[in-house]
């Protein structure tokens, strides 16, 4: 997700210049896109990848 997703992305070379290692930032990209997925499901809407 982090290689299509630009929001996704940025958050990834956030975490990654932040220090963390590339696991932990896949990690925490993860977990974003769990509480993205979960937000869609809720309110039964499409995902629009954001520019």
């Amino acid at each position: 997700a982090s290689q299509h997703d630009p929001v996704l992305k940025a958050f990834y070379e956030k975490k990654r210049s932040e220090g963390k290692h590339h696991l932990t930032a896949l990690g925490a990209v993860s977990r974003k896109l769990c509480y993205i997925i979960f937000a869609i499901l809720k309110k039964n809407e499409a995902y629009e990848i954001r520019q």
